[in-house]
């Protein structure tokens, strides 16, 4: 074997359009050839499967090509009697495109209705229904995800209807994806999903082709039409940054034309308003408006409105209209992301810049983008494309019977054989639960006072919560052990647990008991081993000389008992004190002597979307195809808020799993400061976090 010619078709940016080196391109099937992908580059296995597939004669390139939507040629293939649900995706709004078609066929103004459901609304919308079947209206009822309980009454009104629709009634039904849409009400609908445009060219084209001439003529000031390019631009930019997943935003957000139509209003009236008083352009408004207001008004989380504040003080400035330092959104020796020539001047005098040219602009732009123009490391188109194919080993997994036999005839175990070794296993794994009395009793006899320091209750909590995970964990096992044996019938939760363990997976009646993971039953065990230590270490020899913060369940709670220990130490109030961190030069935890005069060290902390240089003790750009790092153990100091003083750092937040914080904030346990040589904006953009444990 020719360990180089391997390695050079490794490294490959797109192996699956490599032939495979050694001669193996003529041995192997395609199927073969995409398990052979799998062994080395997962990142590759999501497109090369499409691929696959386009060229498989038995299905072909209609499998992997979304046709186009055009609500016209849904209107014709509907009827009066059949509702069309219309399902929405991010960035996606059918509304519009239905109004649209409505106006077009003349059946707007008072021959459609429309109303949001929402709490209250279901009478109304009832009414709506019988008055449009009679008069022959179009009936919109936008966001039935939100009234699910009434959709079952509706779906009871379709089903027992007591008079023949008019032939031009239609009913027009938007909902976000749900399992608890009424099965009725779909098997008797045309279903409609608009999948929004993909690729930033492709998206700026669907976003610039509804700007209008007449619309740029509204505004006199010279640099309006080109911030609504640039509005454009960054339109397509936060929608895009969603498809590389967490560490393009924490939280999907549904940024649609909406926010781009408000925004573009604003950027009009503030834009007139300077122009006739001849002030000069309100930057600190405009940034604010759109970027706080508009677009950050649909953003939860502190840290996305940090990205969205980012690219706004990026993207709107005087800078724009610099004619010695000419403008660019990103450009490299392969393409440049620009304003178009004509727009470097801002002086009245000059002809306005027509919307062709902003178009042109546009078709020059390549139709496939590097994650860098979004201000990230091309690393995250892996990250993107691994967490796509997992997902899809997921879904294909979901998807395999659940009958046991092994299905080959070859002899093998059956399922029920094979979750019998698999319980005997784990049940030899899990460790006899602490007594937490006896341990209270040694804490307390520690102190003087005879109670408890803010740490020792943390661990007592910690306990308490590890014996709850150890006695589940048993009973169901247990449990799960006479169901397969006969002896028990299989409860859904039985059988929840009996598919987890097939598969795998880390069962649900598990994992609430647990610290928060992404992990598979193997890596938690592991996990789950490694806890163990730490908890009997500590109840053994004290409070650990370096805490691995990962093995905590509310890892926020210990760190909060250091701030409060601080404070009682040194009379500081609790409210006006935080946590200062420094990393250090220690790469593990035995190299650690002992503990800091105040706070703690913390090992177990991984880097995303960035690198720690260890020699420099700043941030570092990723090394290619590696997507995490393992930082050197952190120094975490409680300190007096005014006496923080900081510069060249970073905020960094750290969560607890990869997949950072979810919609309602849950997952961020501190924030961290990390040293750089670069601008903060630098990192924001690349979406720099720090996680108590992988997904691995």
């Amino acid at each position: 074997m020719n360990e180089k010619e391997w390695e050079t078709w490794f490294n490959v940016e797109r192996p699956e359009m490599v032939p495979i080196p050694c001669g193996y391109e003529e041995k192997l099937t395609p199927f073969q050839r995409l398990c052979l992908l799998r062994c080395f580059r997962v990142d590759r296995v999501y497109l090369a499967v499409s691929q696959f597939i386009s060229q498989c004669p038995e299905m072909g390139a209609k499998y992997t090509s979304p046709p186009i939507l055009k609500y016209l040629d849904v209107y014709k293939q509907s009827s009066q009697y059949s509702p069309i649900v219309c399902i929405i995706s991010p960035g996606a709004n059918p509304a519009d495109e239905i109004t649209k078609l409505a106006e077009k066929l003349e059946m707007g103004s008072t021959k459609m209705r429309s109303i949001s459901l929402g709490q209250g609304q279901g009478d109304e919308a009832m009414r709506m229904m019988e008055t449009g079947s009679l008069r022959g209206q179009w009936v919109l009822l936008q966001n039935c995800h939100l009234l699910i309980e009434w959709m079952k009454e509706l779906e009871k009104m379709l089903e027992k209807r007591d008079h023949k629709p008019h032939q031009d009634f239609r009913l027009w039904l938007t909902t976000e994806p749900t399992q608890d849409f009424p099965l009725g009400i779909l098997q008797r609908s045309l279903k409609v999903v608009n999948e929004p445009p993909n690729g930033l060219k492709m998206n700026m084209k669907n976003t610039f082709s509804k700007v209008t001439e007449e619309a740029l003529e509204n505004c006199p000031h010279p640099a309006y039409r080109s911030l609504v390019y640039v509005l454009t631009f960054f339109h397509a930019v936060v929608q895009e940054r969603r498809k590389y997943g967490t560490i393009g935003w924490n939280v999907t957000y549904d940024f649609n034309e909406t926010d781009f139509t408000i925004s573009q209003q604003l950027l009009s009236t503030y834009l007139t308003k300077a122009h006739n008083f001849n002030d000069p352009v309100p930057w600190p408004s405009l940034r604010y408006l759109v970027g706080e207001a508009m677009y950050g008004g649909r953003v939860t989380d502190s840290m996305d409105r940090r990205v969205v504040t980012t690219y706004l003080a990026e993207y709107m400035g005087d800078f724009l209209f610099d004619t010695f330092q000419p403008f660019h959104f990103f450009f490299n020796q392969h393409v440049d992301y620009k304003l178009p020539a004509e727009c470097t001047s801002t002086n009245a005098e000059n002809e306005p810049v027509h919307r062709e040219i902003f178009w042109n602009e546009i078709e020059e732009l390549p139709h496939e983008n590097s994650p860098e123009v979004f201000g990230l490391h091309p690393n995250a188109e892996i990250g993107y494309l691994t967490n796509s194919t997992k997902q899809m080993w997921v879904d294909l997994l979901e998807l395999q019977p659940r009958q046991g036999g092994t299905g080959d005839g070859g002899g093998g175990e059956t399922r029920e054989e094979t979750l019998t070794h698999i319980v005997a296993d784990v049940l030899d794994q899990i460790p006899t639960p602490f007594d937490r009395k006896n341990i209270m009793s040694k804490e307390k006899s520690k102190n003087g006072s005879g109670s408890l320091q803010p740490t020792q209750v943390v661990l007592l909590q910690e306990l308490e919560r590890w014996n709850n995970l150890v006695e589940k964990m048993t009973w169901t096992l247990k449990e799960l052990g006479k169901a397969l044996q006969g002896v028990i019938g299989m409860s859904a939760e039985l059988d929840d647990l009996a598919h987890s363990l097939f598969n795998g997976q880390l069962p649900h009646a598990w994992r609430i008991l647990a610290p928060a993971t992404r992990k598979n039953l193997g890596s938690w065990l592991q996990h789950f081993k490694k806890r163990h230590q730490q908890y009997k270490a500590w109840v053994d020899n004290g409070e650990p000389i370096v805490m691995w913060l990962s093995g905590l369940v509310i890892p926020e709670s210990y760190l909060t008992a250091l701030v409060q220990t601080t404070c009682r130490k040194y009379k500081w109030p609790l409210d006006k004190s935080t946590l200062f961190t420094r990393v250090t030069k220690y790469m593990r935890a035995s190299e650690v002597s002992e503990r800091p005069p105040e706070g703690c060290y913390v090992d177990g902390l991984f880097l995303e979307g960035a690198k720690w240089s260890l020699h420099e003790g700043v941030l570092a750009t990723q090394d290619p195809k590696t997507l995490i790092y393992e930082l050197p153990v952190v120094e975490v100091i409680p300190m007096e808020g005014a006496k923080i003083k900081l510069q060249n750092t970073i905020r960094t937040p750290v969560y607890v799993t990869q997949g950072r914080r979810n919609a309602a904030g849950v997952g961020l346990v501190f924030e961290a400061d990390l040293a750089t040589e670069k601008h903060p904006s630098h990192w924001i953009l690349e979406g720099v976090a720090i996680t108590l444990n992988t997904d691995a």
